[in-house]
């Protein structure tokens, strides 16, 4: 499924099969998550978009071969490839430490064709081997959704009172995150969307309830999913003082002006950037021991522009997921 220019929709394309490089290897796609990123592509809010694309980047699929430099031992084994699919490796960022703010990234499904395909060619290196994940639907949406999630949760530090502003693919995975953590979850959606709240609920949240609402106690942090400017000074009236608002968003609606007294205090507003392929293994470690159990829609593949106008509309629980 291809976008040939901003604001989709998106094509069904026949082409050859694919061919790995030195350094990649051929997937046959079993499944693709769709993810809130994606319908930024499509929208044409992201910079660097190479047309024509093949978007998705929730990837999971089997070796079917690999390219030169490569272990052959790779082939037939199951993969997920994520958002970063590269890095260039010298510059100040990779030097230190922090991949996900590389120079010169590559990112799947952005500037390298992604997994709305039968078959995909990924970097080896940032394909990362799913070992006891059985069930490819189940494991796609924590190639993105599940790894931003754990980012977030991680620059919550030691908070204890969790809120969660967008209740959908990454928060209903990193809301069992936290009850297995002993975390105490606190769940924002939509004003009036009682089905999201509920899942919330059967997921371990001790409260649920609108953006518009303040929870029963302030917060030690939040972390905001939803990419809408306008939770920004919510979240911060929620949070008590010290505590941090995270944006995991790639991207956010403008944030309105707020009084500083919201900030004050010493609270904190970061963002959430990427990911690195220790955020992967960490994650991907972790969720088989919660464990981690997915609430997925799937669609067929030729189906993706019906996917992303549910996902627009609020109109599933958990993710979407496309299966050739």
């Amino acid at each position: 499924m291809v976008l040939f220019s901003r604001g989709g929709p998106l094509h069904l394309e026949e082409r050859p099969d694919l061919q790995p490089g030195r350094g990649d290897i051929l997937i046959r796609v079993e499944a693709c998550g769709v993810c809130r990123t994606d319908v930024h592509i499509l929208d044409g809010d992201l910079p660097g978009i190479r047309h024509p694309i093949v978007p998705g980047h929730e990837i999971v699929g089997i070796v079917e071969a690999v390219g030169e430099g490569v272990p052959a031992a790779r082939v037939g084994t199951r993969v997920g490839v994520p958002w970063l699919g590269g890095t260039c490796g010298h510059c100040p960022y990779c030097a230190s430490d922090k991949e996900n703010l590389c120079d010169c990234p590559v990112f799947t499904g952005l500037t390298r064709d992604g997994g709305f395909a039968t078959q995909v060619v990924a970097n080896a290196n940032f394909s990362f081997p799913l070992v006891g994940f059985d069930d490819p639907v189940a494991a796609a949406p924590l190639l993105c959704a599940g790894l931003i999630g754990w980012r977030s949760l991680k620059l919550c530090g030691d908070a204890h009172r969790v809120g969660l502003y967008g209740f959908g693919a990454a928060a209903h995975i990193i809301a069992q995150v936290c009850r297995w953590q002993g975390r105490a979850v606190y769940a924002f959606t939509r004003p009036g969307d009682c089905a999201a709240q509920a899942h919330a609920r059967s997921l371990g949240a001790i409260w649920a309830g609108g953006s518009d609402r303040i929870p029963p106690r302030s917060l030690d942090a939040a972390i905001l999913f939803a990419p809408v400017g306008d939770l920004v000074p919510a979240a911060l009236r929620a949070v008590r003082k010290g505590g941090r608002v995270v944006c995991a968003g790639i991207h956010m609606s403008d944030i309105p002006s707020f009084p500083y007294s919201l900030l004050w205090e010493e609270r904190q507003l970061l963002s959430v950037a990427n990911l690195t392929r220790q955020d992967a293994r960490e994650f991907l470690a972790l969720a088989p021991l919660v464990p981690v159990r997915t609430t997925t829609t799937v669609y067929k593949l030729a189906a993706a522009n019906e996917a992303i106008a549910d996902l627009r509309a609020g109109a599933f629980q958990g993710a979407a997921v496309l299966v050739p």
